[in-house]
């Protein structure tokens, strides 16, 4: 896209909420917007356009964009004298024009399928005079955002989105109706663009989806993306992680692709939010307890070592405490390294919406509670096979807390620490791949000291 002249030397600021995919979706906007002549800036406070890209999977995400969005009415005015907020993602999606009830300072709305609309919808805000919101929630006839330029946060990491949309209708989920049914990018062209990515120095690659494991069933009559996998790993970069995967479709062509392939990393995220085939029959999660146990049991017969972490929810409607004790059995019987716990978040238009449940707060919070106990407890033991050994650790970055630690992440996904070393600056270290030889294994990071020189 060439410069747009009402936009050039305009600032913006994104600000990201939810999912791998939101994240990818924008970088893809800050390459749309730095395309068109803007520059990128630190804080909403210092930008012309303050973009959100929101997620509705959970009712806190919501809370949250209603908030931040509402508060940019108490910042300074914008350097060029006009801020225009604009909303995109799953939010914008579902609602369309209807935030501008919750964000009257709402100008512009994209949905899921218009990030290249974006620039248009902007230039139309910037000349508006009144107090119109512009719209564009269409989803059919659309390209993929991965056609789009990309600003990536990190130069040595890469998402490659593979499909889009979901067809499964979990009953508690928004997704489909948010992102639309699945739709697969051409197989050789995600090839091309991880060569690609790999030649402009990346050295890892996740790839993404509503649910991986379909990829190619819309395109090609049959899942592919075994075929994928090795594909990918076949361009030579170091690192590929995936995500999402549902249970149903993960195949033993994939696992054993899982197993063959070098440089797919041995982590996978596999969600299996209940323990209860009772409760996963009423999620419409297409699998019982005896299958993802059967499933997890082959992932680790192939992978020794694999790191497994999971999505979990708690209080379903209609979930009792021997479907809760059924998930804290599965949980302990798998072993998960990691997991994602939630409460149920009621989502309108979804089935599970309609669903009455008379189980008191306190009851979820108790059984919630228990859970997250054990997954720290399973979590703390899983990092305890890398203490005193030597991890490798891609490094993104400084602590938070503390800018002469760097952090990184394990091939396993675990988050590594270790100090910078006297003399030497964060930037020498930054998408490098470290030695690491861990001296303390927590619950949710491994910390040691740095073993030779980094590559």
């Amino acid at each position: 896209m060439s410069r747009v002249k009402q936009l050039v030397g305009k600032t913006y600021f994104v600000r990201t909420f939810g999912c791998q995919m939101n994240l990818h979706d924008s970088e893809r906007v800050a390459g749309l917007l730095d395309d068109c002549g803007c520059v990128q800036v630190e804080g909403p406070a210092e930008a012309d356009v303050v973009v959100f890209m929101t997620c509705s999977v959970r009712e806190k995400a919501d809370t949250h964009l209603y908030g931040e969005a509402s508060n940019l009415v108490r910042l300074p005015a914008a350097p060029s004298g006009r801020r225009v907020v604009a909303i995109g993602g799953c939010i914008a999606q579902r609602d369309g024009e209807a935030l501008k009830e919750h964000v009257p300072n709402v100008d512009v709305v994209f949905g899921t399928s218009a990030l290249a609309e974006l620039p248009a919808l902007l230039v139309s805000a910037f000349e508006e005079k009144g107090d119109g919101v512009f719209v564009d929630v269409v989803e059919e006839g659309r390209g993929f955002s991965a056609d789009l330029p990309s600003h990536r946060a990190q130069r040595f990491h890469a998402w490659v989105p593979i499909m889009t949309g979901c067809n499964n209708f979990c009953s508690y989920c928004i997704v489909p109706y948010v992102r639309g049914r699945e739709k697969s990018r051409v197989f050789e062209r995600i090839v091309a663009e991880c060569e690609s990515l790999v030649a402009d120095g990346v050295r890892e690659i996740t790839l993404l989806g509503q649910n991986v494991n379909s990829y190619g069933r819309d395109l090609y009559g049959e899942p592919r993306f075994a075929e994928l996998l090795r594909a990918v790993g076949a361009t030579g970069v170091e690192r590929i992680r995936f995500t999402s995967s549902n249970p149903k479709d993960l195949s033993a062509e994939t696992i054993a692709a899982m197993a063959e392939t070098p440089n797919v990393m041995p982590h996978l995220h596999l969600a299996v939010q209940s323990g209860s085939s009772r409760i996963l029959k009423a999620m419409n999660r297409s699998y019982d307890r005896d299958e993802y146990l059967r499933l997890a049991k082959d992932l680790k017969a192939a992978i020794p070592g694999l790191f497994l972490s999971t999505d979990i929810i708690v209080g379903f409607p209609g979930e009792t405490e021997e479907d809760f004790l059924d998930t804290m059995s599965l949980v302990r019987e798998v072993g998960f390294s990691s997991a994602y716990t939630f409460i149920y978040s009621r989502r309108p238009g979804t089935p599970a919406a309609k669903i009455e449940d008379d189980t008191p707060r306190s009851v979820i919070q108790n059984r919630f509670d228990r859970l997250a106990s054990l997954v720290d407890e399973l979590a703390h033991e899983a990092n305890q096979v890398d203490y005193d050994k030597v991890v490798t650790s891609l490094v993104e970055g400084t602590s938070k807390k503390d800018d002469s630690v760097l952090v990184g992440h394990s091939e396993k996904n675990q988050t590594v620490l270790f100090s910078l070393p006297e003399g030497h600056t964060a930037g020498e270290y930054v998408g490098k791949m470290c030695d690491v030889h861990v001296s303390e294994a927590r619950t949710w990071y491994l910390r040691g000291a740095l073993v030779g020189d980094p590559r």
